[in-house]
């Protein structure tokens, strides 16, 4: 009887054991990153660090947008964002001391040669503004290009009141001014094939889009142009020859004073850069994107 209760005793405990290792077993072979109740993927574990993100004004917003939903997919991940005009944001891409730059002009040659990796995110439309009490609504192409360089200085030969045109133009090395001269053909070559602008030389210069708009929220007599994303009811933006810029009327063509929004890197790309890129261009980055600006995906 005893020997019996002894082998009992013993198989149980071999059942027990049994049991034990197998559920061990079990947990060790599931997927790293799976909650093991709902079965859904924890991200927040598989990337961390920081992501540097250098350039462009206009692209900062956008990129900001993105970053915040990045982190929340992935906890362990910081997306430092400084907006300082997309010249600086190529050179900082190029010599590394970014690990992605913003430029919303297109590249130079010389730049292009570097080796750097484009990627267009975006598409934007530049927004020619004025003050909210400004009576103009409408301008064509030609009538901008002469009001800002110079041809044209009084808002009552376009229907306004008498007062002056101040004309605001943005800093050298801007993307958005780059794109905007090229467009109203406001830039000419010197002898040296040099190009040059040709708006007006007492433009009022402004750094940066949100500084554009701050002096046409405080100057009734001013015209700017800022992106499509800082355009709110401070400022008004004129009609271009009966379009409004719309991220409708962008995507479709309709509005001619547009351009693309580029993110740059530079040599191999490590997991964490190539995740965030990768997200930019999905479609749920894209969705993102096309809150405020103009997505390359339709």
């Amino acid at each position: 009887m005893k020997r019996i209760r002894k082998v009992l005793v013993l198989v149980s405990l071999l059942l027990v054991l049994s049991v034990v290792f197998t559920g061990c077993a079990n947990r060790d072979s599931s997927p790293q990153g799976i909650d093991e109740l709902t079965g859904s993927k924890d991200t927040s574990s598989q990337l961390s660090g920081t992501i540097n993100i250098v350039g462009s004004t206009s692209v900062t917003p956008v990129a900001e947008s993105l970053g915040q939903e990045f982190s929340k997919l992935y906890k362990g991940v910081n997306i430092d964002i400084q907006g300082v005009g997309s010249t600086a944001g190529i050179k900082a891409a190029i010599d590394g001391t970014a690990d992605i730059g913003m430029s919303s002009r297109n590249l130079k040659d010389e730049e292009k040669a570097t080796g750097v990796k484009e990627y267009t995110i975006a598409y934007d439309g530049i927004v020619i503004a004025v003050h909210p009490n400004n009576p103009v609504e409408d301008l064509d192409m030609e009538t901008i290009q002469k009001i800002f360089s110079g041809e044209l200085t009084n808002w009552k030969e376009l229907g306004g009141d008498d007062q002056e045109i101040l004309v605001i133009s943005r800093e050298e090395g801007s993307g958005t001014r780059g794109a905007f001269e090229e467009i109203l053909e406001l830039q000419e070559k010197d002898g040296s094939g040099n190009t040059l602008s040709i708006v007006k030389k007492d433009a009022l210069i402004a750094d940066g889009n949100g500084a554009v708009k701050a002096n046409i929220v405080s100057k009734e007599n001013s015209i700017g142009y800022v992106s499509l994303s800082y355009l709110d009811e401070m400022v008004k933006g004129i009609k271009v020859e009966g379009v409004e810029a719309t991220v409708d009327t962008i995507q479709k063509g309709e509005y001619k004073i547009s351009r693309p929004f580029y993110m740059l890197t530079m040599d191999e790309e490590t997991d964490l850069i190539k995740a965030f890129i990768d997200f930019t261009l999905s479609d749920e980055g894209q969705k993102i994107v096309g809150e405020n600006q103009v997505p390359i995906k339709q």
